[in-house]
């Protein structure tokens, strides 16, 4: 799976990042929550980004 980087808050790889993927998806690069009381299948997983991110995936026209 090839990731084209849309929006990012920082410079490194390493801070919340939207991606898109040639697959027509989109993967989200956040903090991994553990304990957030949900009962989630093991092969997926939840992650906290600022809504900004999104903002400004919107404004950019990326999604």
């Amino acid at each position: 799976m090839k990731l084209t980087r849309l929006v990012g808050e920082c410079d490194e790889g390493e801070c919340p990042t939207l991606y898109a993927t040639d697959r027509g998806t989109l993967v989200v690069q956040g903090d991994l929550l553990t304990e957030h009381g949900r009962e989630i299948p093991v092969h997926e997983a939840l992650v906290e980004i600022p809504v900004e991110l999104i903002r400004k995936a919107v404004r950019g026209n990326f999604v």
